[in-house]
């Protein structure tokens, strides 16, 4: 059954439509990434299904509802979304209690104490950091955070919008190990947006490869492992990965 449905999305900020008829399926269960260049629209998709971008044509469903243009509370319960930067999607003038609770209280649910500490656990994070503040934290715990906050509503989705890049290499398999137990442990859905191919091959199952706000190939990750991907720019991408670590590795 497919969990997010996406049928000719176009979406726009002012008089610059920045995708183009995207179609894709994620499955119930399935952890699927968006791959491209920067600009390819990929956190663009991201944002529309989440409710942020709200200029877009086309269909979006989530569990078979229909996303509006409106906010739809509905939908926040099943499908969250983490950001990119978790320094700057933390309030910073907000406790880790409080950034947690946020959630629990705009849907008027209880033992909102209880379920902080739980979801602290989760994501493996001390619970005497829960009245702290984001500045007294480093990257890797203000993204367990994040992931925290994204999963106090008991969502089935969750949208990772290049999860792991803005923090140092040292925690970033720390980050998405605890990510990849997750998904398993609670069956969730993922749509990842990463330029990052080694984190497609360790998280996802499927990618889907953009370029200038259209989808150009979708492949099984098998097919990456393998240097089996058809699209000349898929090609491309894989062959500039390879290059990017190649230098890194010789550094």
């Amino acid at each position: 059954m497919s969990g997010i449905h996406i049928k000719n999305l176009n979406v726009s900020y002012g008089d610059t439509t920045v995708t183009h008829d995207v179609c894709l399926d994620v499955a119930e269960g399935e952890s699927l990434a968006l791959v491209g260049e920067s600009g390819s629209g990929k956190s663009t998709v991201l944002k529309a299904i989440a409710g942020l971008a709200t200029q877009w044509t086309g269909q979006i469903e989530i569990d078979g509802v229909a996303r509006t243009h409106s906010i739809d509370r509905g939908i926040a319960t099943k499908c969250q979304m983490v950001f990119q930067d978790p320094y700057g999607s933390l309030h910073p003038r907000k406790t880790i209690d409080a950034t947690l609770s946020e959630p629990l209280q705009i849907h008027g649910i209880k033992d909102q104490s209880q379920r902080v500490i739980e979801q602290m656990a989760n994501v493996q994070l001390d619970e005497r950091y829960r009245f702290r503040f984001p500045h007294q934290l480093s990257g890797g715990q203000r993204q367990r955070v994040a992931i925290a906050r994204s999963l106090m509503l008991g969502p089935k989705f969750l949208l990772l919008d290049e999860p792991t890049s803005a923090l140092d290499v040292s925690v970033q398999a720390e980050i998405l190990n605890l990510l990849k137990r997750i998904r398993l442990e609670q069956n969730l859905t993922y749509l990842v947006v990463t330029h990052n191919l080694a984190v497609v091959s360790f998280l996802c199952d499927r990618l889907a490869v953009m370029r200038s706000g259209e989808i150009v190939e979708t492949a099984n990750v098998s097919q990456l492992k393998s240097n089996k991907l058809e699209h000349p720019y898929s090609k491309e991408l894989l062959q500039a990965s390879r290059n990017h670590t190649s230098e890194k590795e010789n550094v």
